[in-house]
């Protein structure tokens, strides 16, 4: 017989069955569509070796009016600014003791110290940086305890314990000498707790065991949000940040990058919120605008220090420090009412969207009196986690608990061809770690998620909004930050150390080849309808190598074949394809069959780097055959 061309229909489809999905693809890992065909994508570089404590969750790009260009990044422990190739960290302080409050003991033998000061507010993991300790008379010099510490455990509301170290973080052992206390001119700057690296769904003290996380820390518990989430903007040159359910905060540029940011309150603003679950400003009236704050007390003198969910505040126009509403100025707030609490919430045109846990809000300005208006766009959805929404050229994107939806001037469900394979292996409980992503060069939109059976992400789920195609792929990262300010979109990762990733540069995994890429095809019928017995003598493939691997670059060819649909798949053969090669031979025989083309990058031999790829339309070359 003739050779017959097998043109596939882009997109993964999961919705049916393998038979029933015939004439597309079925399965893939780390390969987008473009044009309609499937190719490995791009590959990822670390940006550079500076590393970051904790895991980044919000990555934040501008430029400065000096034309510098920054990168913030938000981790469950800490706040920094990169400028340059390193990091600085502007993590806001809570409190600051006077000279004399903190005192230390160790014991000999031992490399624990014990750090007395009454009413610390500290819980087990919060940073303090000490200053103005003298030696306690041996090992434990003064250079050892001041510097900045990571709280190993608390013994009580007045005590708690770190690992002594020196200044190259080597551990440092107490002698028979240190029987000192520090002297009366230590000084404990207390850094904002950190938060949780996992979504706890209840609230309050009993949330963890005393000592344990953050339990006993009334800032960090007030709320059950508490998934350690930034929310960031600029206000001109310089940057209002929130951590979820907390604090709100203000570094100044100019000031640079060795001075901490801090709240409104220590700034002198009038009547800030001094607690929200997200901050964001205005486009064009630049107001800076908390949502979830805490409102006035009953008197209009103070503010509450409780979260109200449902609840918005806005400073005056173009001024930060002004809160308190007057028929001078356009601060004010309001509350929504359909849901139970704001998730979160996007810039769009000329409008902010709102998410609740119910419902979707436009907020508009509207200038005096009211300054800003909310309209209720829809009820009876909501958004799966605080950063599942995204902006792109074709409108704004979210995923909720159960779909993907989108609004462009009114809201509709996204067909999903993957549906059941996203939300069918989903774990619901940490769905707040969920965020979407813009990779705009590709126009695609995508969330990644943790899968049913893991406590973190470690899945991508991708639409190409030009395309109107699905895919999705295996891979860890907690926040994304599309080219824009910077070439190459960024991404935090994890590894032994925690780097910022420069992503869709070169084809290979950070130096080494990227493991397991592949797509698979549902299974066709080859005669046609499924009846026959058929048999492949071989295949034309039709594949450009597009990386920078040279003549070394290969992929594997894999065949495999089943006469029923529920009947496991056997592999028949697994051939390498180079730019050289003309044709495969297969030798199968069978009623239905699948291909697969994998990545040929780890190879037996040798490892190949720089390998990229683009799969175009096969020829299949069968003939009727008989069982026997």
């Amino acid at each position: 017989m003739p050779y017959s061309k097998y043109k596939l229909i882009p997109g993964i489809n999961r919705e049916g069955t393998a038979f029933s999905a015939q004439g597309g693809w079925f399965d893939s890992n780390l390969v987008r569509f473009r044009k309609g065909f499937p190719e490995k994508i791009g590959g990822w570089e670390k940006e550079q070796t500076d590393t970051y404590l904790g895991t980044g969750r919000a990555l934040h790009a501008w430029v400065s009016l000096g034309g510098t260009k920054y990168l913030s990044l938000g981790t469950t422990v800490k706040y920094y600014v990169k400028d340059g190739t390193n990091f600085y960290d502007i993590t806001p302080i809570r409190a600051t003791t006077s000279a004399g409050d903190v005192t230390f003991s160790a014991t000999n033998g031992s490399s624990t110290v014990t750090v007395a000061d009454t009413s610390h507010g500290a819980s087990k993991g919060d940073y303090v940086t000490f200053s103005g300790a003298a030696s306690l008379g041996g090992n434990v010099t003064a250079a050892v305890l001041n510097q900045e510490y990571s709280i190993d455990s608390i013994v009580n509301a007045n005590s708690y314990k770190i690992t002594a170290k020196d200044t190259s973080d080597s551990t440092v052992t107490a002698n028979a000498s240190d029987s000192g206390n520090g002297g009366s001119s230590v000084v404990g700057a207390y850094q904002i707790s950190v938060g949780l690296d996992e979504y706890v769904s209840g609230s309050g003290y009993g949330a963890g065991a005393w000592g344990d996380s953050t339990f006993g820390s009334a800032s960090a518990l007030a709320f059950n949000n508490q998934l350690r989430i930034w929310t960031h903007d600029n206000f001109g040159e310089d940057l209002v940040i929130n951590p979820r359910a907390g604090g709100i905060f203000y570094w100044t540029e100019n000031s640079g990058t060795s001075v901490r940011a801090q709240s409104l309150t220590d700034l002198g603003a009038i009547l800030p919120p001094t607690v929200a679950l997200q901050v964001l400003v205005s486009d064009v009236d630049r107001h800076v605008i908390c949502l979830g704050a805490d409102p006035l007390d009953d008197a209009g003198v103070a503010r509450t220090s409780v979260v109200d969910p449902m609840f918005i505040a806005w400073s005056d126009q173009e001024n930060i420090n002004d809160w308190e509403p007057t028929s001078t100025n356009t601060a004010g707030s309001l509350r929504l009412s359909a849901g139970t609490q704001i998730i979160g919430a996007l810039r769009s045109r000329q409008e902010i969207l709102i998410w609740t846990d119910d419902a979707l809000y436009s907020m508009q300005f509207i200038g005096p009196p009211y300054t800003f208006g909310v309209n209720l766009i829809n009820q009876g959805v909501g958004m799966v986690a605080p950063k599942a929404a995204v902006n792109t050229p074709a409108g704004v994107y979210w995923m909720d608990r159960s779909g993907f939806y989108n609004y462009n001037g009114s809201v509709s469900r996204v067909p999903c061809s993957v549906h059941n394979y996203v939300f069918n292996d989903f774990n619901q409980n940490q769905s707040f770690k969920v965020f979407g992503y813009l990779n705009r060069q590709f126009n695609e939109v995508g969330w990644f998620y943790p899968s049913g059976s893991s406590t973190e992400i470690d899945r991508y789920v991708v639409f190409n909004y030009q395309e109107n195609v699905w895919y999705y792929g295996q891979m860890t990262r907690f926040a994304w930050l599309d080219e824009g300010v910077q070439p190459f979109p960024r991404a935090t990762g994890t590894d032994t150390y925690n780097y910022v990733y420069k992503h869709e540069t070169g084809n290979d995994a950070d130096g080494t080849p990227m493991d397991n890429v592949y797509i698979e095809s549902a299974d066709f019928s080859l005669d046609g309808i499924g009846n026959a017995y058929t048999q492949i003598q071989n295949v034309i493939p039709d594949v450009r190598f597009l990386g920078n691997g040279g003549s070394d670059q290969a992929v594997n060819f894999v065949l495999k074949t089943r006469n029923y649909p529920n009947e496991s798949l056997t592999t028949k053969s697994t051939s390498q394809v180079t730019e050289s090669t003309q044709k495969v031979d297969l030798r199968g025989r069978a009623r239905q069959a699948v291909v697969r083309l994998e990545s040929d990058d780890d190879a037996s031999t040798e490892v190949r780097l720089g390998v990229g790829w683009r799969l175009g339309d096969m020829r299949l070359n069968t003939r009727p055959d008989g069982r026997r």
